[in-house]
């Protein structure tokens, strides 16, 4: 064995006997470090059980701001009281789509004045003929030469017959409303549209090969006139 030297003595001196055979005392120096308090005075094991505590009465506050709503959905809708979160939220669900319907439905009755002046007529017309490939673009520009609006058009096809529902509408206002000259004129565009349909009609007479085969072939063409909604005249 090695002889250990008077200079190698005098720096060992004044250090635990661990730290010379085999640095046990550094083990123990980094244990009394970590119980060392910070700057806060905290250690760090207190620091996290306050912020477990934190969360977790946050969470409890945000569970019971829950339920506090569940609690008043089930009082504004009956036979709710026993169900399910899940099924609760799908029942409310079912009913604002309910409501919402319910109030669009309410809403397109309701005779609500304009700011502007104006005058609205609308103009319901039928026509019923054998059917042919050229028919639907002749009426759409048969119609746009008339300068009117279309706001509903329903068609319907039956054994190579097709029925054609329009509803039209001439809207204008100001002086012409004011003179009275605009009675007129819609009385004028009235007969433009029977005029008009009626050409329609009569053009998809001239082709009776289109529906020769059909069993409704051989009936009689027939043409509805316009018709109005009841409305009351002003003196």
């Amino acid at each position: 064995m090695g002889s250990l030297h008077f200079g190698d003595f005098q720096l060992m001196r004044g250090f635990p006997e661990e730290v010379v055979h085999g640095g046990v005392a550094a083990q123990t120096a980094l244990v009394f470090e970590r119980e060392k308090p910070g700057k806060s005075g905290l250690t760090v094991e207190p620091r996290a059980a306050m912020a477990l505590k934190s969360h977790s009465e946050a969470e409890r506050r945000r569970r019971e701001r829950i339920n506090a709503h569940l609690s008043t959905l089930r009082t504004l809708i009956p036979g709710t009281g026993k169900m399910d979160k899940a099924a609760l939220l799908t029942e409310v669900i079912s009913r604002i789509k309910e409501l919402k319907t319910s109030t669009t439905e309410i809403s397109q009755g309701v005779n609500v004045p304009a700011d502007a002046d104006e005058v609205k007529v609308e103009v319901e017309a039928s026509l019923c003929c054998a059917d042919r490939p050229e028919l639907l673009m002749d009426l759409k520009q048969t119609l746009l030469a008339l300068r009117l609006r279309t706001v509903k058009a329903e068609i319907s096809t039956v054994g190579g017959r097709v029925k054609n529902d329009i509803v039209l509408t001439c809207e204008g206002g100001g002086a012409a409303a004011a003179t009275g000259e605009y009675d007129t004129e819609c009385n004028i565009f009235t007969n433009n549209v029977h005029q008009a349909l009626k050409s329609v009609l009569e053009r998809a007479s001239s082709q009776p090969d289109f529906s020769a085969g059909s069993p409704l072939s051989g009936k009689r063409r027939r043409l509805s006139p316009p018709s109005f909604p009841a409305a009351s005249s002003s003196p």
